[in-house]
């Protein structure tokens, strides 16, 4: 006789892609997007809003412990100085992280994660991290909480 034993446990996710203009995107829309804020992109003069957007339960700047610039805790200066970084058409200007966090945490043990996580990878590479913590919606699982940067 075979038994079957059901074990809710996390479920592990994680994705990382390229943020590139060849593929007509721009950081400062993802991070409008992302942060649900309304953001311009100072280099083609795009408006990008999202500030009505739902489903962000928390937005955050993390930068590196050497870090000499408190411009960059700003989104509209960290998002706009990515783009003005690089004069190629085809330029990579960032880089997208997407995790599952998990369910069985609270929303405040989640942040935390979230935090240390980003900590680290800004230490680590010596680069700013612009993450957002995004709640379930839609017809996804209601477990599904989501972090990007």
């Amino acid at each position: 006789m075979l038994l079957y034993y059901y074990y809710e446990m996390a479920i592990y996710h994680l994705s990382m892609k390229p943020m590139s203009r060849s593929s007509g995107r721009s950081s400062v829309a993802a991070a409008a997007y992302r942060a649900a804020e309304c953001l311009e992109n100072e280099r083609d003069g795009i408006v990008h809003n999202f500030s009505t957007r739902s489903g962000v339960e928390h937005a955050e700047i993390v930068l590196p412990a050497s870090a000499q610039h408190d411009w960059a805790n700003s989104r509209p200066a960290l998002w706009n100085a990515a783009e003005a970084s690089e004069k190629r058409k085809d330029a990579r200007v960032a880089r997208e992280v997407e995790v599952a966090l998990p369910a069985e945490l609270s929303s405040e043990q989640r942040l935390v994660l979230t935090r240390e996580f980003a900590q680290h990878l800004a230490d680590r590479y010596g680069v700013a991290v612009d993450f957002a913590i995004h709640s379930p919606h839609g017809k996804t699982d209601v477990r599904n909480h989501m972090r990007t940067s």
